[in-house]
């Protein structure tokens, strides 16, 4: 075989993305069927199993992705700005991405019985700011003390955009400016 993959299977995975996240926009990933799932894709229940475990597994993944490309995105724009550019900048694409999947995230992080979401969004700033921490941690801040600050501080993030999300009036600037406020006063020096 030639190593490229079949248009067939990218199509399909690309239609099982766009339903996992139109019907998740629309109630909790908790009450979304794998059939109702499959239809809405054009696909069966098999071919479902076949690539996912979940509807929750899939937009895991779909979110992850998401983040992803807007953290390679952050890479691309970091060719030299500051540390507190880098948090606007982080801040930003993060944002961005929850507006991208504003519905989901509502739905999701609504519904007590959808922890999935939120728990992906924790460990997902928790692996973040691990990696800023790897490269330069202020004094002090043991391998175990940054363990927890990562976990306080990425409970805090997906926290601010729950709250963002049920803020009518609140703008994206308001969710980066208050993230940025909220950050230790070491993360400018690292």
């Amino acid at each position: 075989m030639s190593g490229r993959t079949d248009p067939r299977v990218v199509r399909t995975a690309r239609a099982f993305e766009r339903a996992v996240v139109e019907l998740a926009g629309r109630r909790p990933i908790s009450r979304i069927t794998v059939a109702e799932l499959a239809a809405h894709a054009g696909a069966t229940r098999a071919t479902f199993y076949n690539r996912y475990s979940t509807p929750l597994d899939l937009l895991l993944q779909v979110l992850q992705d998401d983040l992803d490309r807007g953290h390679r995105r952050e890479e691309l724009l970091l060719a030299g700005p500051s540390a507190p550019g880098l948090l606007r900048v982080a801040t930003t694409e993060v944002a961005a991405h929850v507006e991208r999947f504003a519905a989901v995230y509502r739905q999701s992080l609504s519904d007590p019985a959808d922890r999935g979401v939120h728990d992906a969004l924790v460990r997902h700033f928790a692996e973040y700011t691990l990696a800023v921490l790897s490269h330069a941690a202020p004094p002090g801040l043991t391998p175990v003390r940054r363990r927890l600050a990562a976990r306080f501080l990425s409970h805090g993030f997906a926290g601010v955009i729950q709250a963002w999300l049920g803020e009518e009036s609140a703008t994206t600037e308001d969710l980066v400016e208050a993230a940025i406020a909220c950050a230790p006063p070491w993360w400018p020096a690292t």
